[in-house]
C-alpha cells in the first residue's frame, strides 16, 4: 500500500511536470533529459516492487513449508516418544553391558598384576643366579674360620688340656658359633629374597635395605675391585615399601653398574642417600662409561639392553622402573658419555602420624 502511494505521488509529480513542460517551451531539451531520468527512476522503483513481491511470495511459500514441517514435526513427535521407549530398553543393556565390561576389565588388571609379579619374581631368580659366586666366596670364609676354630678345640681335647684350659676351648668353640651365625645370617638372607614377595607394604629403614643388597654384592664389587663409597646420614630414613622388592631395585642397580665398569680404569661406585621435605632422594652412580642421549628414552623398555648377546635379559630395569612405580615413587637417569651414569631414585617418606 505504502508502495502504491508513493507511485501515485510520482504519478502525479509527473503530471504537473508535463503541465509545466507546455509552460517552458524554451527549456525543451532539459526537460526532456529530466523526463528520462523520472522513467529510468521508475524502472527502479518498479524493479525494487518486484523485488519485494517476490521476497513476500517467497516469505509465503516459508511459512506454508514451516507449517508443514511443523505438521511432520508433531507426527515424528509421537514416533520420538516410542523410540525413547525403545531407547530406554536400549541403556538397560548397554549398563549391563558396561558391568561385565568392568568386571572384565578388573579381571584383567589382575591376571595383568599376577603376570608383573611372576615377571618380577623371574628376574630375582635370575638374579640369584648371578649372586652364587659371590655368596659361596661369602660363605667360605665363615666355614674356613668354623674349621679353624672347632678344629683348635678338638686339639686342645686331644692334648688332654680340657680340665687344665675350659676357657680357651669354650672361646674356641664361642668363635665358632658366631662364624655359624654369620654363614647362617647369609643363607637366611637369600633364602628371604629368593622368595615371591607379598604386596604388603609396611615401614622399611632404606638404608639397611641398601646395605643388605651390597652384603650380597660386596665380594663381587670386590673381585673386581670396584670401589664403593657410601654417602649416608647419620639417622636411618624411613619410607613406606616391602623390603625385598627395594632391595632388587638396589642389587639390579649394583649389577648394571658393576657390569658397565668392567673396562673402566678407574672403578668406583657411589651411593647417596638425602633426605628431604616429604621424599629421600637415591642416587647410583658408577664411573663408567654413560649411556648415550639416545638410548636414555629407551633404558627403561623391557628386554632392552646394551650388553651382548646372552649377557642380559634386558628386564633389571624394567622391573625395577615397574617396582618404583608401585611404590609410588619415581627413577631418572643422568649420564655423560664417557662420564658415566647416574640413577636417581625418589620414594616418599614414611611420617611419624602415619
Amino acid at each position: 500500500m505504502q508502495n502504491e502511494q508513493v507511485l501515485e505521488m510520482r504519478v502525479q509529480k509527473s503530471e504537473e511536470r508535463r503541465r509545466a513542460f507546455m509552460h517552458i517551451l524554451s527549456d525543451l531539451n532539459t526537460l526532456n533529459r529530466k523526463l528520462t531520468d523520472q522513467r529510468k527512476a521508475m524502472i527502479h522503483i518498479l524493479a525494487d516492487y518486484e523485488q519485494e513481491r517476490s521476497r513476500l511470495a517467497k516469505q509465503t511459500e516459508r511459512l506454508y513449508n514451516s507449517r508443514r514441517a511443523l505438521m511432520h514435526i508433531l507426527q515424528d513427535s509421537h514416533q520420538s516418544n516410542l523410540r525413547l521407549g525403545n531407547s530406554r530398553k536400549a541403556m538397560i543393556h548397554i549398563m549391563s553391558d558396561l558391568k561385565e565390561t568392568t568386571e572384565e576389565v578388573k579381571r584383567r588388571e589382575l591376571e595383568l598384576r599376577e603376570k608383573q609379579e611372576q615377571l618380577v619374581q623371574a628376574g630375582k631368580l635370575a638374579t640369584l643366579g648371578e649372586l652364587t659366586t659371590g655368596v659361596a666366596h661369602e660363605l667360605n670364609n665363615p666355614l674356613n674360620n668354623i674349621g679353624l676354630f672347632v678344629g683348635n678345640a678338638i686339639d686342645l681335647i686331644e692334648l688332654g688340656m680340657a680340665d687344665t684350659e675350659p676357657e680357651r676351648i669354650l672361646q674356641e668353640l664361642h668363635n665358632a658359633m658366631q662364624q655359624v651365625r654369620k654363614a647362617t645370617e647369609i643363607i637366611s638372607h637369600l633364602r628371604t629374597f629368593g622368595r615371591a614377595a607379598s604386596v604388603s607394604r609396611e615401614p622399611v629403614g632404606i638404608l639397611q635395605v641398601i646395605e643388605r643388597s651390597l652384603s650380597l654384592m660386596r665380594e663381587q664389587l670386590r673381585l673386581r675391585q670396584i670401589e664403593v663409597v657410601l654417602r649416608f646420614p647419620a639417622e636411618e630414613i624411613i619410607v613406606v615399601g616391602n623390603a625385598i622388592q627395594l632391595e632388587q631395585v638396589f642389587i639390579n642397580l649394583l649389577t648394571n653398574a658393576r657390569d658397565a665398569m668392567i673396562n673402566s680404569p678407574h672403578k668406583l661406585l657411589t651411593i647417596e642417600c638425602k633426605a628431604q621435605a616429604d621424599a629421600v632422594s637415591i642416587s647410583v652412580s658408577d664411573t663408567g662409561p654413560g649411556i648415550s642421549p639416545e638410548l636414555e628414552q629407551r633404558i627403561f623398555d623391557p628386554f632392552f639392553t646394551t650388553k651382548e648377546v646372552g649377557t642380559g635379559t634386558g628386564l633389571g630395569l624394567s622391573i625395577t622402573y615397574g617396582i618404583i612405580k608401585e611404590h609410588q615413587g619415581t627413577i631418572t637417569v643422568q649420564s655423560r658419555q664417557n662420564e658415566g651414569a647416574s640413577f636417581l631414585i625418589q620414594l616418599p617418606l614414611q611420617f611419624e602420624e602415619l
